[in-house]
């Protein structure tokens, strides 16, 4: 026992298309799900509408499943039986199925008579009693929504642009519709005078535009440099630039592939990593005669910092040194931090001494007790000697009626107009009471007199030997004495950026080693490896402060406190 499906489709020409496919077995399943043996894509049709079952005896019984029944021969019904050696027509929704016997299958014949749309009748006769019969037609409705359109965003606007009188400052009527969003916090002011920016219609704003008000930004580097560390762009992004350049827009590097405006009343964020990165990052091969390393990746791609440090301190010369290489530089002066900062030393005696009068601690000095931090907490003030080191090495040099007269500090001339005047031979007491000896030949004794030299040998207040030679270096050129100037960079990293008060929570000790130093040529700089304790890339999920390039350096920025300007020097 077994069945024959034969389905009958119409092609859009009326041609009938044929297709029979044998079901084995006595029995078959109808209904509108694909699983169905009989499948009838009908809304009409339940998802198992019903059974087809072959008896022995040649007849085929038809009985439903759901609560819908089907037709036999034009009449409703829920359950037949059917002579296969004849002939009967099921309905089922807009599909009919004609029974009969093919040799010894039973053949199923298929084919769909009618749509859901002419089922109910002549719709034709129903239009009338619907709203289709007095309203025009959708094609119509569509272009005249069409061509409202087009007047009320395109052609007014366009019109009142070109009419109106700039000078009185007419806005455009209907350009709403035309603006993609609010402006920035920055260009806030601007919200009312689009052609502040968008000088002329239908083309982007140009780099001139906006350089007519940020006249001080410059680029990153030179644009022909810039455009060779992009490197070959990939053809996707070369096409998308020649589309946007035939629509008048200017790149890459133009202004506006960084700064998107219309993102809503927001700040100016801070570029991505990946920005950097993607000239940055294989630099050393688009550029092979940059001096940069390559940069991708604070944690994973970074070179040493190279610190500009000072190497001739007669010409106050600096050089960029990476500090894999242990530099140490040379200042002018004669300091070593760790005899300043041993809690067991005279110097913290002393400070406990004169803590009230100074606002010393009775531990010993610290840090922050000769260096200050500037207002807004980013960096420190430069070493001043009447502030910060007078307190334990005084200047006073001669006493007349109980008043002091001290040296004027970096003054070397008006110093040895003053010694030469007093005309002093031994040491000036000093009320101050001191740890140690305080006689010639003594821990605390110099010799102030006045200039006597014997042979090449100095014996001043300038001499190594001298009240000033303790900290500075003696120099005697022109028949004169004198000391080498000092050299304090305010910043060794002119190209970087760093915040102090950001650090705050940290001890001064945990980046510079300070207390180890014995020599003022020490370079108390922390290494890159000290700083990836805290910061990694942008994306470490390890990292206790994800770091982008934007943290530590600026793309339009200036070397800030380049090392010429940005010096805070003491002589």
């Amino acid at each position: 026992m077994s069945f024959t499906l034969r389905t009958i489709e119409l092609t859009a020409t009326g041609r009938e298309i044929v297709r029979d496919r044998a079901l084995p077995g006595p029995s078959l399943t109808i209904g509108r799900a694909a699983e169905n043996d009989v499948h009838l894509p009908d809304l009409a049709v339940e998802p198992r509408h019903a059974t087809m079952t072959e008896r022995e005896d040649g007849r085929v019984d038809v009985d439903t499943v759901g609560s819908l029944g089907f037709t036999l021969d034009g009449v409703d019904t829920r359950q037949a039986s059917i002579d296969s050696r004849g002939s009967a027509e099921l309905g089922f929704g807009t599909y009919r199925i004609t029974v009969a016997r093919e040799g010894a299958d039973v053949l199923l014949t298929v084919r769909q008579t009618d749509t859901a749309a002419t089922r109910s009748g002549d719709l034709e006769e129903k239009r009338g009693f619907s709203l289709a019969g007095v309203l025009p037609g959708k094609r119509g409705v569509s272009w005249a929504l069409a061509i409202v359109i087009l007047l009320a965003f395109l052609a007014v606007p366009i019109v009142s642009h070109l009419t109106r009188d700039v000078t009185a400052r007419q806005t455009v009527i209907g350009d709403a519709g035309w603006n993609p969003g609010e402006l920035s916090l920055a260009h806030h002011q601007l919200a009312d005078r689009c052609e502040a920016c968008h000088v002329r219609a239908f083309e982007s704003v140009r780099d001139e535009t906006c350089r007519s008000c940020h006249r001080d930004v410059h680029d990153h580097a030179d644009p022909a440099r810039l455009a060779a560390a992009r490197g070959n762009q990939p053809l996707g992004p070369r096409f998308l630039q020649a589309v946007a350049h035939a629509f008048g827009k200017e790149g890459p590097g133009a202004c506006q592939d960084c700064h998107a405006e219309h993102q809503g009343p927001v700040k100016l964020t801070a570029p991505s990593q990946q920005f950097c990165a993607d000239c940055h990052g294989q630099l050393k091969t688009s550029l092979a005669d940059t001096r940069l390393g390559d940069a991708g990746d604070f944690g994973k791609l970074h070179p040493q910092f190279t610190p500009a440090i000072v190497v001739d301190p007669a010409t106050r010369r600096t050089a960029a040194v990476s500090l894999d290489r242990h530099p140490r530089e040379d200042n002018g002066l004669f300091f070593p931090h760790k005899l300043h900062l041993d809690p067991l030393g005279g110097a913290a005696r002393m400070a406990g001494n004169i803590g009230a009068e100074r606002g010393y601690g009775r531990n010993g000095l610290q840090c922050q007790d000769c260096h200050h931090k500037t207002e807004d907490g980013i960096r420190f003030k430069p070493i001043d000697m009447e502030r910060d080191c007078e307190g334990c090495h005084s200047l006073a040099y001669d006493k007349v009626g109980g008043v002091f007269r001290r040296l004027k500090h970096g003054d070397v001339d008006q110093v040895i107009a003053d010694l030469t005047a007093a005309d002093i031979t031994r040491p000036l007491p000093n009320p101050r009471r001191r740890p140690g000896e305080y006689a010639d030949g003594g821990t605390y004794s110099f010799n102030f007199s006045a200039p006597v030299w014997q042979g090449l040998q100095v014996r001043t207040a300038l001499s190594r030997d001298g009240i000033c030679g303790e900290c500075h270096r003696p120099t005697f050129a022109g028949g004169k004495p004198g000391v080498l100037p000092v050299t304090l960079p305010s910043r060794y990293m002119a190209h970087g950026w760093f915040d102090h008060a950001a650090h705050k929570q940290e001890p001064c000790a945990s980046c510079h080693a300070a207390r180890a130093s014995t020599s003022a040529s020490d370079l108390l700089l922390p290494g890159i490896k000290d700083c990836r304790t805290c910061h990694l890339g942008e994306d470490a999920r390890s990292a206790k402060v994800p770091s982008g390039c934007a943290m530590c350096h600026g793309y339009h920025t200036t070397a800030q406190g380049a090392v010429e300007e940005g010096r805070r020097t003491r002589s």
